[in-house]
């Protein structure tokens, strides 16, 4: 009797255990995988990104003696193939760690030298876990005077990526990459300018890169380009973007399709607090936020008066802000253009040709040498624009 007593026994804690580890497994599998750690480091600026298979809960603290900053990441795993020691040694990071904690936290340490302040933000698709870190002093001495400007521009999408794409299959990555071009040679003209581009060819490049790339540059400003889209086929018009907080519903669906996040997670973003501090707080910065709309109100400007001269019934939807990732944690003025809706089809006709991306790039141009070159004493406002009911399509050139 005990014998079997024994056995049955032996028979359930296996059972037991065949259980707990199938269950174990199948926890493991549905973790979130840590699968890529990198920055992008230059003077007083580092950007620091953890790639995630989504977003969990995470925590961060930072410790002293030494000093670091960490990030524990719930209910996540980080593969064995994974680099987990990052050497950085450019005086603000020391280095960057990651480990499995424990078996359900990965941790991820940020060894600290001179740091000035950070700011943390989350981007989707995919998930990204984004740190920036600024070091040196804050100083109330004015900029040293550079005998050029640097001009970054960003041809958005591109690679795997195509952006919006028009109903006769017009790639957006391919018309904003060409209108990026044309406006390089037409600002290299200027021996007083410097002319940098994001991508100058078909290849993806991630939207936190894109503003570390200007950073890197230590750029005057920062150009994205862009092609609208809308599921309403007669949406139609020019605008132009600055970084800032909104509840205008417009501005939110084309902050989320340029952000490729959803439409519900775009208006929760406006909604948060925290994510709000972050960004205004970085917008403060040197009053980057009312440069910026002086340069998004040049542009626009720009583009609606050229283009009426050559083109009939151009619609001005005016300057507008939103929370577009690209322009998160860019160090100079900023501004996002989306040049025509590449989703209206009278509009894709003359997105593809090539005398109409020309005169977008001159207007473009226009816009960046007129802010160049003015003085102005108060922040800009925006311009009274002829409101978008009042045009018709851009049917056809005169």
């Amino acid at each position: 009797m005990i014998r079997t007593i024994r056995h049955i026994s032996a028979i359930l804690l296996c059972a037991v255990l065949a259980l707990a580890g199938f269950s174990s497994y199948g926890i493991a599998a549905e973790r979130t995988r840590v699968s890529d750690i990198r920055f992008w480091s230059f003077p007083e600026y580092t950007r620091v990104v953890v790639t995630m298979s989504d977003l969990p809960e995470f925590t961060q603290n930072r410790l002293s003696n030494p000093d670091r900053l960490y990030f524990d990441i719930k209910n996540s795993h980080i593969p064995k193939e994974l680099k987990t020691t990052l050497p950085v040694g450019n005086g603000m990071l020391k280095s960057i760690r990651a480990s499995q904690f424990n078996e359900s936290t990965v941790r991820v340490v940020l060894d600290l030298e001179k740091v000035r302040d950070y700011k943390v933000l989350t981007m989707d698709d995919p998930v990204r876990l984004v740190v920036d870190i600024y070091g040196g002093q804050e100083s109330a001495q004015a900029p040293p005077v550079r005998t050029k400007k640097r001009i970054v521009i960003d041809p958005g999408h591109g690679g795997h990526d195509p952006g919006a794409i028009g109903p006769n299959k017009l790639y957006e990555k391919d018309v904003v990459l060409d209108i990026g071009l044309k406006l390089r040679k037409i600002l290299s003209a200027d021996p007083n300018v410097e002319v940098f581009m994001t991508r100058d060819k078909d290849v993806f490049i991630p939207l936190e890169q894109r503003t570390a790339i200007a950073n890197s540059k230590k750029a005057d400003l920062f150009v994205s380009i862009h092609a609208n889209a809308s599921p309403r086929k007669n949406a139609k018009g020019i605008e132009t973007y600055f970084l800032n907080w909104t509840n205008d519903e417009e501005a939110n669906k084309v902050a989320a399709r340029e952000n490729q996040i959803s439409f519900k997670k775009m208006k929760k973003m406006n909604d948060e607090r925290n994510t709000l501090d972050i960004i205004l707080g970085s917008l403060s910065r040197d009053s980057k936020r009312d440069e910026s709309l002086k340069l998004a109100n040049h542009i626009q400007l720009s583009m609606i008066r050229n283009l009426h001269k050559e083109y009939s019934h151009i619609v001005d939807l005016g300057v507008k802000q939103a929370l577009f990732y690209v322009l998160f944690g860019a160090e100079m003025s900023s501004v996002l253009v989306e040049v025509s809706f590449i989703s209206n089809p009278l509009e894709e006709k003359l997105l593809s040709r090539s005398e109409y991306r020309e005169d977008l790039a001159k207007s473009i141009a226009g816009g960046i040498n007129t802010y160049v070159s003015a003085s102005l004493p108060a922040p800009a406002r925006a311009y009274a624009h002829v409101p978008a009911g009042n045009g018709k399509t851009i049917a056809s050139r005169h």
